[in-house]
């Protein structure tokens, strides 16, 4: 098995998925590119708290510029799509896109995400959009279900134990005015 890049939305969401990887000593690394975060503050301290968690496990951790801008051009015209929408499948393309090219440009085997882990967010969809990703930059998504397999209760316990930093939205300013 080679080396897969995982991307993160944030700690919360990818602990219990990093710590069994981990724990497996799977090799892997961690991509945090989440120009969807605002405000700025908000995307810092997910930022901050992701690699807290990868220092924790001893897990490799990289994370891409800021650009909110580019996030914004890339949703432009579905800012009132519901949850689950038209705007969600292009914020998850956008970024799932850039992973596939990092994990390509740095030699990684494959990749995956967490963005479909929440029971807000529609698997099928994040899965589509990892394999257009996928074939876009023609290496492997792993369209693994981190949801099954008590991973679920593993990601509750390691958000209790190491007290992570939980916000109540995905990120996108869009889905915290609902």
């Amino acid at each position: 098995m080679g080396k897969m890049l995982l991307l993160s939305c944030c700690a919360p969401c990818s602990c219990g998925v990093i710590k069994k990887l981990a724990l497996e000593k799977k090799p892997f690394s961690v991509l945090f590119y989440n120009p969807n975060i605002a405000p700025q503050e908000e995307y810092l301290k997910r930022l901050k708290e992701n690699e807290r968690l990868c220092k924790y496990y001893g897990v490799e951790f990289f994370h891409l510029e800021y650009e909110p801008q580019v996030w914004q051009n890339a949703i432009k015209g579905y800012e009132d799509e519901p949850e689950r929408g038209e705007r969600c499948f292009r914020c998850f393309l956008l970024r799932l896109r850039r992973a596939a090219a990092f994990a390509k440009a740095n030699g990684f085997d494959s990749f995956s995400s967490v963005l479909g882990i929440s029971r807000h967010k529609d698997m099928a969809q994040v899965n589509r959009a990892g394999l257009l990703a996928a074939e876009s930059e023609n290496i492997p998504y792993d369209t693994f279900n981190w949801r099954k397999g008590g991973l679920e209760e593993l990601r509750r316990a390691v958000n209790k134990e190491l007290n992570l930093y939980n916000q109540d939205y995905c990120g996108c300013p869009y889905s915290k005015r609902k």
